[in-house]
């Protein structure tokens, strides 16, 4: 298929993080774009903003008349469900219907690639990679799963010969691209709604790894059982993040490359998964020829991501950070992030499980982390594109939580409740609409100070 003979684009679920990007893409470049979402959120009005109609009803009359033409794409997002009419209704008259991830690898095909794999990590790396590859006057344009700071935007430059993907795991979506370099930056089990078992999930990881025919341009953790070069914090790899040290609440770091030391890189991002997020791109920018010191300051300047530890209230009284962790992993991850950040002070975790199947298949993990905290509030099951598992609630969860400060409220009873607690750091976690409740909650912390 070739995009410069397609005039319009229709996206059916555009408000999504990655259909967003691509619908920023295609009306960057000159195309029209329009599209469909179920529900109206912060994202659909920013594309609104920019031009692009948007309708949240699935009407086939609702569809832009000028659209009923050959030279039409229309891009779906695997949430959609089988039965909707405006799919159908392209389908049945063969209009060009793709996935997102079939479109981002046509885009990518005919660029230089860059393309982050992982159950966890690809939004963070991905953003910081694009961030150093545009500081550094690379003709670039990242497409990331989270609204970059730098940029209060998902779409990162509007170049034409290098591109940063997000390698999505999710229904296979990664063996689409077509990547020069890669990296994984981890293979936990995850999505076995799609995949069955842990063992299923790892081969196609290994499926996407072989993609990268050239291994020394293959990114791994050690430990991880692919070939590639290893990146690791603290421990000996072919790159090495070493004497870290926390000077005015950032990370300073050298970095040990194979032919090389860089000193006192900063980096504001708190966890050591951000760190091995940051040495990553690291790896990937200089393999890639680009300066130490035009990586070391984009490294600096790298602001993060809207709910990957967002700071939303920040006084010496009261902190409350918003996080988009969906998996034990990153829970844990965000549990020591805090615990360095702010050693002996009460935590309070707000947890809004995602899908059904991950709860279930998860439940005794998700207990364990969330234990951690010194108190939880479990918020309902958030189903996205599932349809509800019998015995599978939060209050099935809440149960398997050995801690005795815990509870199950309802959105309309989470902020009362939080405004009880004595805990002088909050932390609000989820992939759902939980994202939809933090200015209220941020708003409301700032009335008690």
């Amino acid at each position: 298929m070739n995009l410069n003979q397609i005039h319009n684009v229709y996206f059916i679920g555009i408000g999504g993080i990655g259909m967003s990007a691509l619908a920023r893409y295609f009306k960057a470049i000159g195309k029209n774009v329009s599209g469909y979402d179920k529900t109206e959120t912060e994202l659909t009005k920013e594309l609104q903003q920019l031009g692009i109609a948007i309708h949240f009803e699935d009407r086939i009359d609702l569809i832009p008349t000028d659209y009923y033409v050959e030279n039409t794409l229309v891009i779906i997002t695997p949430a959609v469900p089988i039965h909707h009419s405006e799919w159908n209704y392209f389908l049945e008259r063969d209009f060009e219907v793709k996935k997102r991830a079939e479109v981002l690898g046509i885009i990518t095909k005919d660029t230089f690639c860059f393309a982050v794999a992982g159950t966890h990590g690809k939004t963070t790396t991905s953003s910081i990679l694009g961030h150093i590859l545009y500081e550094s006057g690379v003709d670039v344009t990242a497409f990331v799963g989270g609204i970059v700071e730098n940029y209060n935007s998902n779409l990162i430059g509007n170049g034409k010969t290098v591109t940063v993907v997000e390698a999505d795991e999710f229904d296979r979506s990664f063996l689409h691209l077509y990547p020069n370099i890669a990296c994984v930056t981890s293979m936990d089990a995850d999505h076995l709604d799609i995949y069955g078992d842990t063992a299923s999930i790892e081969a196609s990881f290994v499926e996407f790894a072989d993609k990268v025919t050239d291994k020394s341009k293959l990114f791994i953790p050690k430990g991880l059982p692919i070939q590639g070069v290893t990146c690791a914090v603290n421990e000996d790899a072919n790159f090495t993040a070493f004497n870290i040290r926390i000077v005015n609440s950032q990370y300073v770091f050298d970095v040990r490359t194979p032919s090389e030391t860089i000193v006192n890189i900063e980096f504001g991002l708190p966890g050591k998964h951000n760190l091995m997020n940051a040495l990553m791109a690291l790896a990937m920018a200089k393999t890639f020829g680009l300066p130490n010191e035009d990586i070391a300051s984009a490294l600096h300047s790298f602001k993060g991501i809207k709910r990957r530890f967002s700071y939303q209230v920040k006084t010496e009284k009261l902190v409350y950070i918003d996080d988009y962790a969906h998996h034990p992993t990153e829970i844990n991850a965000v549990h020591q992030a805090v615990r360095e950040l702010y050693p002996g002070q009460k935590v309070l975790a707000i947890f809004q499980p995602h899908l059904f199947s991950r709860t279930k298949d998860f439940a005794d993990d998700f207990a364990q982390s969330l234990a951690a905290f010194d108190e939880v509030i479990l918020l309902d099951i958030y189903p996205a594109r599932e349809l509800p598992m019998e015995g599978i609630t939060s209050q099935w969860l809440l149960n398997k939580i050995d801690n005795r400060n815990k509870k199950l409220v309802s959105k309309q009873e989470l902020i009362p409740s939080i405004l009880q607690s004595e805990a002088k750091v909050i932390v609000t976690i989820g992939a759902g609409d939980i994202g939809e409740l933090v200015s209220l909650i941020k708003k409301a912390l700032n009335e008690t100070i």
